[in-house]
């Protein structure tokens, strides 16, 4: 039977060299939790912060929030390390920074063979530079052992990398988002929208995360934890929605809509696609359903 896909509504990053955050993470609802030993890791602390985590990820066992380790580049001392440490404390994921063509990929997925990991572990991909978004396509088809589990988009890298100013409604990078929604679209991988910096700013954060569900996105990366909820509450279906879906998949289960591939509801047109659009909805509310109540 194949494992359901986790839910990534609240995807928080979590730094793995600032031991209060390490230990804090334990009490966290997240769906998912990124733990960092790449950007918020300065050069210094890089070896000691992956030494801190692995002792952080030995000690709590699997359970819960869903675990993803964001390494260092392959291509340095670091990234083998870091590689080598989330393999061995069994991590659900391991999110590879800048990633710009399939080869990042094959090439972590050849190092986890070699390390014998097991089908289960996935990889993430970061896409955050002008690169990685003209090649998002060929990023998210790639083939390999160790599935590809999301694309995150960094959004404040491709800001500056393409020298943005961005506007209230961030519409200057719609075109920069959108070939990675659609990439991850086409191959069935989940796409997570970037971090939201300014934490004083709950209304401007919810509203992003209210556009990022309508865009498409599976759930969105978070840096503080007083971001969760804002986030799971954007990304799970609301009441109306739901009794909206149940009276939709009601009206196709009527018998006197049998076999018929349109019908009239609630005053509009309505075909099967949109019965397995409520469907989806449903199977998604009863998941998180579960998840908030075991």
């Amino acid at each position: 039977m194949t494992e359901p896909e986790p839910l990534l509504r609240s995807v928080l990053f979590v730094p793995a060299a600032n031991g209060r955050a390490l230990e804090k993470s334990r009490t966290l609802a997240a769906d998912a939790v990124i733990f960092d030993l790449e950007d918020s890791a300065a050069e210094a602390e890089k070896h000691a912060a992956r030494e801190r985590l692995r002792a952080h990820l030995l000690e709590c066992p699997p359970g819960g929030a869903f675990r993803v380790v964001r390494i260092n580049p392959l291509d340095t001392p670091e990234g083998t390390e870091d590689l080598l440490m989330a393999r061995a404390a069994k991590v659900d994921a391991v999110l590879l920074p800048k990633v710009e063509t399939p080869r990042r990929l094959s090439e972590a997925d050849d190092a986890l063979a070699e390390m014998d990991a097991p089908p289960t572990l996935r990889l993430w991909a970061m896409v955050e530079t002008p690169k990685g978004v003209r090649h998002a396509a060929d990023i998210a088809e790639t083939r390999l052992r160790h599935r590809l589990g999301a694309l995150v988009v960094g959004p404040n890298d491709l800001v500056a990398a393409a020298d943005l100013q961005l506007s209230p409604g961030r519409p200057e990078l719609l075109p920069w988002l959108g070939p990675v929604l659609v990439a991850g679209k086409a191959a069935g991988v989940p796409v997570l929208d970037g971090v939201w910096s300014d934490l004083g700013d709950t209304a401007g954060f919810e509203a992003e995360c209210r556009q990022a569900r309508r865009f498409g996105f599976a759930g969105k990366t978070l840096i503080h934890p007083a971001q969760i909820a804002a986030a799971e509450a954007a990304f799970s279906p609301d009441a109306e929605e739901i009794a909206r879906a149940e009276r939709l998949v009601a009206a196709f289960a009527d018998p006197a809509h049998a076999r018929r591939g349109v019908i009239r509801h609630e005053g509009r047109m309505v075909e099967r696609l949109h019965l397995h659009a409520a469907e989806h909805l449903l199977a998604r509310a009863a998941r998180i359903r579960e998840r908030t109540h075991p």
